[in-house]
């Protein structure tokens, strides 16, 4: 009987991991036969079966205040939420409503607050905003962009979804002028 507990987890596990990796490949841009990067296997782990995107997407984001802070590190000064985590912006959102639904807001989940959000060191309030989501949900804005954190992004700080190619466009993080940030990320892992 353990045996077989033993393939059944073992077949579960290379099915998982099968998915994922196709998951990652499927995506991204049309150049070559390359590898798939760190960012892009942990955007598809995360889309496919998502623990950590479940407890990010559960966690108190929506607490009252809900402040927008920024730090200088080195992809510059961007914007996180009021627990430390990085925000980004999808290139496909073209408007204020973000266009981020079920696989990709577990994967990215939307930063959503209940109260208005307000603006901390560095940010500028007039900037600041929210948008209503499919869901009824108050997403923050910022320069009219919807805000997300990345489910790949386990501590506060970490910049792992920088540049990643997911759910049919680019994840950058946001600089306090409202402008996003395309500069690779020198150490994604160790964030700021």
């Amino acid at each position: 009987m353990t045996s077989y507990r033993a393939r059944v987890f073992t077949a579960v596990s290379a099915t998982v991991l099968i998915a994922g990796a196709a998951t990652a490949c499927s995506g991204g841009d049309s150049g070559g036969g390359s590898a798939p990067s760190a960012a892009e296997t942990a955007s598809a782990a995360a889309a496919t079966s998502a623990p950590r995107a479940a407890e990010v997407a559960a966690s108190p984001s929506a607490s009252s205040p809900a402040e927008v802070t920024s730090s200088k590190g080195p992809l510059g000064t961007i914007l996180f939420d009021h627990k430390g985590r990085t925000l980004y912006v999808f290139d496909k959102d073209k408007t204020s409503k973000s266009t981020c639904e079920g696989a990709c807001a577990t994967a990215w989940p939307p930063f959503t607050v209940t109260s208005k959000p307000t603006a901390g060191t560095g940010v500028k309030s007039s900037l600041l905003s929210t948008s209503t989501r499919s869901d009824g949900k108050k997403q923050v804005t910022y320069h009219g962009h919807p805000l997300y954190r990345f489910s790949g992004d386990p501590q506060p700080g970490n910049t792992n979804g920088q540049g990643v190619n997911a759910f049919g466009a680019k994840w950058y993080v946001m600089g306090t002028d409202g402008k996003q940030i395309t500069k690779k990320s020198q150490n994604p892992g160790t964030g700021y």
